[in-house]
């Protein structure tokens, strides 16, 4: 009998070292994994509460990428702060230089450069930072691996600076605290600047990236009164992969039953 009852406290202890978050995370992973394989596409996704209790990832290890235009988030409040830019309504002036893309051909506010992903527009500012202030920003956001390597008009496109999955989120829950060595304000400017949907159901902050074969879309949004982080990064083979980045987020987003 004794045998039994040790038995038994034994499979109760087991059990309840694993939440019922857990099993449902390990359930979900499956059906997010799917999504990848049947749109043939390679990458990582983590999904994660406001408390940080409930994660739901598939493919996710320390893998760095470039961060290319998801850099834009810390970049537009290093630029706020060092007082480049002064607030949203201030012009920054094209050059007259033609770009592959048409809404990067006129002149832009922080808002539309961060809409766009205008690459010319944080170039020129870079510039103004230089290698030793984005060293010392990088290592107060604990931003990826805080290199900047030898062009500093490039670092977040084809240089040094890289970043995982995991690092992504961890600084978008400082953004979300305001808890990075930035004035307040610069923190809720950037935060309107990042707001990409909004209705009565769900709101969306967020910002893609693409550089080479790395794509991303990151970003937090609040739904029902509760927020989720989420960064995902996909091996982009060819141009039709781009819509994938916002779609298989939002996608596995439904397939965890947390938006409609």
């Amino acid at each position: 009998m004794m045998k039994y009852l040790i038995l038994l406290f034994t499979l109760v202890l087991s059990l309840n070292s694993y939440s019922f978050e857990d099993v449902l995370a390990n359930n979900t992973n499956k059906s997010i994994e799917q999504l990848y394989k049947e749109n043939n596409v390679t990458g990582s996704i983590l999904i994660e509460s406001l408390d940080g209790k409930i994660k739901y990832q598939y493919n996710v290890n320390n893998e760095r990428f470039v961060p290319a235009s998801t850099f834009k988030i810390p970049n537009t409040l290093i630029i706020l702060q060092e007082g480049l830019i002064k607030d949203l309504s201030e012009i920054i002036t094209w050059d007259g230089t033609e770009h592959e893309y048409a809404a990067w051909n006129q002149d832009q506010t922080l808002k539309t450069a961060f809409q766009y992903s205008c690459v010319w527009c944080y170039q020129r500012y870079a510039k103004k930072v230089g290698h030793v202030k984005y060293h010392k920003y990088l290592k107060d956001f604990d931003y990826g691996n805080y290199l900047t390597g030898d062009d500093i008009t490039q670092f977040w496109l084809t240089g040094d600076l890289k970043i995982t999955v995991q690092e992504q989120i961890k600084f978008l829950r400082k953004l979300v605290a305001e808890d990075l060595p930035i004035q307040t304000k610069h923190i809720q400017t950037l935060k309107r600047i990042m707001l990409s949907k909004s209705d009565s159901k769900i709101k969306i902050w967020s910002k893609t990236g693409w550089s080479g074969k790395d794509g991303w879309y990151v970003g937090y949004l609040v739904t029902n009164n509760q927020t989720w982080f989420f960064a995902n990064h996909l091996e982009i083979k060819q141009n039709s992969d781009l819509p994938l980045r916002k779609k298989l987020t939002l996608e596995a987003f439904k397939q965890l039953n947390i938006i409609q």
